[in-house]
This record gives structure tokens, C-alpha cells and sequence, in this order.
């Protein structure tokens, strides 16, 4: 009598499990859903964005499409002083890469060589934030940072690279 028992129990539970499971999957399935669609939809809208501020670099251009700016003269730029007290100098000549294939390339390249004085004044504001030694070291922070204002300064992402092919510390 006591398996017979037993076994009715046993069965009773299974059945209040089934209805309790089916129940939660009928009130939570749909509400999952809603929230699936939701961050669906929130990832949709920042990949668009992610992709429309995305900037064209110097590895995705092809290199027939690329033209470079250099000014002709070298400049002398004050470096931010050491924790030693010494002033450093860095004597730095700079070249700026763009990409012909963008859609600003014919209106503002040309401003490029018409204003070369406030391209000057942009890596000078840049180098001079950075001590000898923070410029040796992060050299690709300060590329970064001069190509970030240069495009501001420009207001399009048509310069994609700048490198210094030649940089001396004093």
C-alpha cells in the first residue's frame, strides 16, 4: 500500500512540475522575447552608428589611393620638461597621409597646403603636451591624437594617417 502511495505522490509531483513548467513557459517565453527584440534592436542602431563614425585608416585604403602632404621645413618643438627640470626639444619633420577615394579629398586637400601654418600649430600643441620621454614611448598616441585633431580641424576623415619619417630628441 505504502509503494502504491508512494507512487500516486510521485506522479502528483511530476504532474504539478508539467503544469508549473508550461505555465512558466507561457509567461515568460513571450516576455523573452520582447527583450530579445529590444537588444536586438538597441545592437542594430549602434552598429550603424559604430559604422558611420568609423574612419578610414591607412590599412584598409589602397596605397594608389592614398596621397601625402610633408611641408618642406623641419620644426623645433619645445617637449614638455622631464622630471629632471632639463628642457628637451624634438626637431620633427611630419607627413600627412589622405585617402583620394573620400568624398572631401577634391574640396579640402587643397586646404591642406593653403593652411599648412594651422596644421603646424596642431602638432606643436600635441608635441609639446608630451615630456622626452612619453614621446618616445607613445609615439603612436601622439600620431593619433594630431589625426583626431586634424580631422576635426577639417571636419572629415579624409587624412587617415600621420607619421613623422623623421624625429630627433635634443
Amino acid at each position: 500500500m505504502k509503494k502504491n502511495l508512494m507512487s500516486v505522490l510521485i506522479l502528483a509531483l511530476v504532474v504539478v512540475n508539467l503544469v508549473l513548467t508550461a505555465i512558466t513557459m507561457i509567461s515568460i517565453v513571450p516576455s523573452a522575447k520582447r527583450s530579445n527584440a529590444l537588444i536586438t534592436e538597441i545592437c542594430t542602431a549602434l552598429n550603424l552608428e559604430l559604422a558611420s563614425g568609423r574612419n578610414a585608416n591607412l590599412s584598409s585604403v589602397k596605397i594608389e589611393d592614398i596621397a601625402t602632404f610633408t611641408p618642406e621645413s623641419s620644426m623645433t618643438i619645445n617637449l614638455k620638461d622631464s622630471q629632471d627640470g632639463t628642457e628637451h626639444y624634438a626637431i620633427v619633420n611630419f607627413s600627412i597621409s589622405m585617402d583620394t577615394t573620400n568624398e572631401d579629398y577634391e574640396k579640402k586637400s587643397v586646404l591642406v597646403t593653403d593652411n599648412v601654418n594651422l596644421i603646424k600649430g596642431v602638432v606643436n600643441d600635441v608635441i609639446s603636451s608630451f615630456t622626452k620621454e612619453d614621446l618616445k614611448n607613445n609615439m603612436e598616441e601622439a600620431q593619433k591624437m594630431i589625426l583626431e585633431r586634424l580631422q576635426g580641424l577639417y571636419d572629415s576623415n579624409f587624412i587617415i594617417d600621420v607619421s613623422f619619417p623623421q624625429i630627433n630628441y635634443e
